[in-house]
């Protein structure tokens, strides 16, 4: 908002400009200089610089500032009044200034006008799209469908960006992505598992990071680039805060808080929520089989998830001195879900029905997580010179039980299967991290280090009802703790120029990464070994050093215009579900098995960007190639045996294919025709191959895809806001599984109350309930169509309530301890 009302200014100033006749006998002169935050040196971007001439007022002439705060405007030599204006500031002035050649006026820094907070009119909306050297920022806050939604749903939103229905995450359509929460792994996002985004409000955004092209100061993790997600901090002084209330149908409720004091010595921040939902979902799976009992089985699943989840987040930043503060917070999540799953199967021999089973599995899951943190910050100068320093620990434990239950209904009825399933999850992470910038003239060095530090140990159980003697039995194959280690340490450099109208950012990263796995059993471990093969070793210690390089160049066309390259090497470490050797069971014959023997892949990525603004329309397109190696790619196979009735049991499994090469193109554009309408649109194209044989078989594919979004948003009368978005991705293959097309539109509503301190919305997620993954599969042993749908059409009702808080925030504020999300500091051109 801010940034357009100087902007505005500026045109007027300068249409006025147009339509007078200009000296052309004299030789103009170029005025510069940098406009700074006085309290934290951050860049004003849009700061307007104008100048007045003394002997004719009439004649204003000016510029404004680009993304560093800097300006560079040609004026004819004179007298002028100088003023650099930027909105909720204080106005720099000076008067009857002589310019007789080409001046620097250096560095002006502007203060922060806290008596004309509250008065600031709102006159536009803050650009919905930020291009830096690196990465792309996107505002996401005002989008209308994420009232009430959670942060799942709100990635969905983003350009580049696709969650899938089981609320896996993919960029470009790789789903090899790192996800950060402020800049840094977190117990917010969850420890190798995306399922913490679903519970955690989308109102707790500020902006997203999309970085295809990461420099050297991330980490190397994620192939396909990282997703960083900013949380919300409110900055203005005084106390103040906002109420979100939702409810909506299927059932679902949440409250949430956020308050904030500031003053000029410290600020206090506190976001609380509680959430209640229900997902109703449903999944039907059409199978074949060329060997078995049966020739044909038919699945029909009704899901029914209760999620109930509390979260705190508390922290303070206390200002040191002037230039240095230190920020401590505390973040704990507490969820209790309750899920009950029924499957209705039947079984046919030459289309025949030969009989009926009815499964229900009633699974309770209890997590709890905790995060501590500690961020110091020492700005040495005010042009960006500084030191800072973070260490976080976290803590996740997660408890599931589950009863599963199998009777026939037909031709007979009598229990197949009664089993009792236990899991306990527990992980620790430690992080400890320093970086050091030195700014140079029209440069900038960075350094620095980060470990991370990880455990997990997955405590698995299984027991069966013996019918025979009606108690229950271990399974002594399936029973035993597992513990897994990650362990990284990195160091970085990186250094960035800008000489004219270009500008590089060249880094080196060295990354050490240890990986152990360590098997326990009071049983025979080697039960598990043997469903592998002998080629894997459930107790294992891997040690692997690389180089990262990385580089990214940008050439200015003009003010309006530039292109990019990017090159950057990446590696994907084994986590989470994909290396926990003991198996989730959606059903008997279908369960999905960890493999503990995955390598890390490592990957090679280039990325060639344009962009163009006009008037009223920004473009932002790239052109990208990847090449990975020891790629990861799910797979499905026999396992050699079936179920007491005769099922052949079908196991899903992870394993390191060869190489996957990927090419694609994308574009976005934002189009604002009317101040009262804004469009925007997205489109990615890519192509993929893959070449790796597994067990004999060749897993080698080719495949095409796309996908597009487009979203409106039009300002009707009565301060109502119209919202539109529409997401569809076509159809996409791997070696085994053809994937649909899936169309996705939301609507959504609000309306300015209580002299515009409130708002209230509607919004409908999923209007046409076609949020439906459909996909054929098909093997030598076994053929499978389904439909999963992991929750239908969604209707919700929203209440925000602000406190003295104005709708729209205006300005940066004193300090930045808690704001570093690693990469706004970073070079940038």
């Amino acid at each position: 908002m801010k940034k357009l009302f100087p902007l505005v200014l500026l045109l007027i100033s300068l249409a006025a400009i147009a339509q007078r006749p200009q000296r052309q006998d004299v030789e103009s002169i170029k005025i510069t200089g940098t406009v700074l935050d006085k309290d934290n040196g951050d860049p004003l971007e849009y700061a307007t610089l104008v100048l007045r001439p003394i002997n004719d007022p009439t004649k204003v002439t000016g510029g404004i500032t680009n993304e560093k705060g800097q300006f560079d405007v040609e004026i004819a030599p004179g007298t002028y009044q100088v003023r650099v204006e930027y909105i909720s500031y204080k106005t720099y002035q000076k008067n009857e200034q002589e310019f007789l050649t080409s001046t620097d006026l250096g560095t002006i820094k502007l203060g922060i006008d806290v008596e004309q907070l509250d008065a600031v009119e709102v006159v536009g909306e803050k650009t919905t799209v930020e291009v830096r050297l690196d990465k792309k920022i996107y505002n996401i806050g005002k989008d209308l469908t994420t009232s009430g939604a959670t942060i799942s749903d709100a990635l969905n939103n983003v350009p580049s960006v696709s969650v899938d229905v089981e609320g896996a995450i993919s960029l470009r359509g790789n789903e090899n992505v790192r996800i950060l929460i402020n800049g840094k792994p977190s117990a917010i996002a969850g420890f190798g598992s995306t399922d913490a985004l679903r519970q955690l409000p989308a109102d707790a955004i500020e902006k997203v990071e999309v970085i295809t092209s990461p420099s050297a100061r991330y980490d190397a993790e994620g192939t396909a680039g990282i997703l960083n997600i900013v949380l919300k901090k409110e900055k203005t002084l005084g106390f103040n805060g906002s109420l979100n209330v939702n409810a909506g149908y299927p059932t679902s409720s949440s409250i949430s808080l956020n308050s904030n004091l500031r003053t000029d010595n410290y600020n206090i921040f506190n976001t609380l929520g509680y959430r209640y939902r229900d997902a109703p979902g449903n999944a039907f799976f059409d199978n074949t089989y060329t060997s078995g009992s049966f020739d044909r089985v038919i699945e029909d699943r009704i899901y029914n998830r209760l999620g109930r989840g509390f979260n705190i987040n508390l922290g303070m930043e206390y200002f040191l001195t002037e230039k240095s503060s230190l920020t401590g917070s505390i973040f704990m999540r507490f969820s209790d879900d309750d899920d009950l799953t029924e499957n209705t199967n039947e079984r046919f021999n030459e289309s025949l029905l030969e009989s009926r089973t009815f499964r229900e599995e009633v699974e309770t899951e209890d997590d709890n997580s905790y995060q501590l943190s500690l961020n110091y910050i020492n700005n040495f100068d005010d042009d960006g010179h500084k030191l800072t320093a973070d260490f976080q620990y976290s803590n996740e434990e997660e408890v599931e039980t589950s009863i599963i239950e199998e009777r026939n209904t037909f031709p007979d009825t009598q229990l197949i299967v009664l089993e009792d399933v236990y899991q306990n999850e527990v992980q620790d992470e430690f992080l400890i991290q320093a970086d050091y910038v030195l700014p140079m003239e029209d440069a900038q060095f960075e350094a620095g280090y980060r470990g991370n530090f990880e455990n997990q140990v997955t405590d698995y159980k299984l027991d069966s009802l013996d019918q025979a003697t009606n108690q229950f039995v271990t399974n002594e194959g399936l029973t035993n703790k597992f513990t897994y280690t990650e362990n990284v340490n990195a160091l970085y450099t990186q250094y960035g120029n800008k000489m004219g109208k270009f500008s590089f950012l060249l880094g080196l990263r060295l990354e050490n990464t240890q990986l152990k796995g360590k098997v326990e059993s009071d049983f025979d471990s080697n039960a598990i070994e043997e469903q592998y093969g002998v080629d894997v070793n459930l107790d294992f210690d891997k040690n692997y050093l690389g180089l990262f390089p990385t580089l990214n160049l940008i050439y200015e066309l003009n003010e309006m215009e530039n292109v990019s390259l990017g090159y950057n090497r990446r590696i994907n470490r084994p986590r989470g579900r994909y290396i926990n050797p003991f198996p989730s069971r959606s059903s008997r014959t279908n369960i999905f098995q960890g493999n503990p023997d995955l390598n890390p892949a490592f990957s090679n990525a280039f990325d060639l960007g344009y962009l163009r603004r006009w008037d009223k329309i920004t473009l932002t397109s790239s052109v990208y190639y990847q090449k990975e190696t020891d790629s990861f790619e799910r797979i499905q196979e026999s396992t050699g045996q079936t179920t007491t009735d005769g099922i052949e049991i079908i196991r899903s499994l992870p394993i390191n294919l060869s190489t996957n090469e990927r090419i694609g193109a994308e574009a976005a554009l934002m189009y604002n025709p009317k101040k009262w309408l804004r469009l925007n649109t997205s489109f990615n194209f890519f192509k993929f191959s893959t070449e790796g044989v597994f067990n004999g078989i060749d897993y080698g594919t080719d495949n095409t895809s796309w996908f597009g979004r487009f979203s409106s948003k039009v300002s009707l009368p009565a301060k109502v806001e119209w919202q539109t978005n529409a997401f569809y991705r076509g159809p996409t293959q791997n070696s085994q599984t053809e994937s649909k097309s899936m169309f996705f539109l939301s609507l959504a509503f609000s309306k300015d109350i209580m002299k515009d301190n409130g708002t209230i919305g509607m919004n409908v997620s999923d209007l046409l309930n076609s949020g439906k993954r459909r996909s054929y599969t098909e093997t030598e042993f076994f053929t499978s169509r389904s439909e999963f749908q992991f929750r239908r059409r969604s209707v919700n009702m929203s209440f925000v309530y602000r406190f003295n808080q104005p709708k729209e925030r205006n300005g940066n504020r004193r300090g930045g301890g808690n704001d570093n999300n690693g990469g706004d500091d970073e070079f940038e051109g």
